[in-house]
Order: C-alpha cells, then structure tokens, then sequence
C-alpha cells in the first residue's frame, strides 16, 4: 500500500467514486455511473502506473492522463449535482478532492517536466 499523499488521495477518492456509483445504480442511473467509474478509479490506476513508469516521459505521460481522467470525473460531477443525482453538499465535498488532486497532478507534472531539462 502506498502512502504518499498523491495516491492515499486518489485511492480515497476511488473508494468514494464507487459509493457513487452504487447509489446511481441503484436510483437506475446506469450511463453516467458507469462513465464517472472509469475515469474516476482510473485516476488512482494511473498514478499507481507512473510509480513504475519506463522512465521520465512514460511518468509524466501517465500522470497526464491521470489529470485528463480527473478532470473528465469532474465534468460527471458537476452533471449529476445539476441533473440532481447528488446535492450540493455531495457535489462540493467530491469537488474539492478532485480538485485537489488535479493540483497535485498538475504540479508532479511540472516538477518532473522541470528535472526532465
């Protein structure tokens, strides 16, 4: 098990994507559930990958996709709070991680990019 913030995080928000995603299944919201699935545990899948990354270029490459699937999540996220499949509460408490997340992405991205040149 991992322990670095990045992926306690994106685990965390994984656990959290897939209680989500019972409930919609179970209020009979099948597509949407299954989109915010994918990219919602694919996050935390990426991140795992990057650790064991082929060199510099294939860990930025993966925690670049980790951001575009956390930022697709975030899409699914705002559609279900203005569709009213989760309330605002919900919406902003999942928010703020996936935000979080993206931040920490975005600034490994930059850092490895920066001790790539």
């Amino acid at each position: 098990m991992r322990n670095d913030k990045l992926s306690v995080q994106s685990m965390d928000f994984a656990v959290s994507i897939i209680n989500l995603v019972k409930y919609l299944k179970e209020n009979k919201e099948h597509i949407i559930a299954n989109q915010i699935g994918r990219s919602g545990t694919s996050i935390g899948a990426n991140i795992r990958e990057a650790q064991y990354a082929h060199g510099k270029a294939d860990f930025i490459s993966k925690l670049q996709i980790a951001l575009k699937e956390a930022n697709e999540t975030d899409y699914w996220l705002e559609l279900l709070f203005k569709t009213n499949y989760i309330n605002e509460n919900q919406y902003k408490d999942l928010d703020t991680v996936c935000v979080g997340i993206r931040a920490m992405l975005i600034s490994s991205i930059n850092t490895a990019k920066g001790n790539s040149r």
